[in-house]
């Protein structure tokens, strides 16, 4: 059974019985090895911003700082969850870090804030450590 591929990013095969092409629902490798791959949640990077919302925001709390509304605004500060493991001088585990996308003072407060276009599991998670272990919690937009 030999593959074929069609000018879509999918590949299809025949069926060995009918002769009819199917697709296989799965991207062809060079596809996904190209630089025109798209993202995993099909957003648009735009100007060294992982997404267009992310852009679009980061706009406003520029526009709010120069305004005086909020100081210190910072993009894509990491805070450490769980440290990383050691055993006999040797690394078992990595650290556990999230990386919010924008973190400013307001009001004498500091605030994290994250554009999510789409929850993950392992955001939900991190989500919830951020507030465990610094008493924060994840302002999302």
């Amino acid at each position: 059974m030999a593959s074929k591929y069609n000018d879509s990013l999918f590949p299809t095969d025949s069926c060995y019985i009918c002769k009819t092409e199917i697709d296989l629902g799965r991207r062809r490798t060079s596809d996904m090895y190209s630089g025109n791959r798209t993202s995993k949640y099909h957003n648009r990077r735009k100007d060294g911003f992982d997404s267009q919302k992310e852009f679009n925001r980061y706009a406003e709390l520029a526009l709010l700082q120069r305004a005086g509304k909020i100081s210190d605004l910072q993009r894509q500060v990491r805070f450490e969850l769980i440290p990383a493991q050691y055993k006999n001088n040797k690394c078992i585990y990595r650290s556990c870090t999230y990386v919010a996308d924008f973190v400013y003072m307001e009001n004498g407060e500091k605030v994290v804030e994250d554009s999510k276009g789409f929850k993950t599991p392992e955001y939900i998670i991190k989500k919830k450590l951020m507030y465990q272990r610094y008493g924060i919690i994840v302002k999302e937009t």
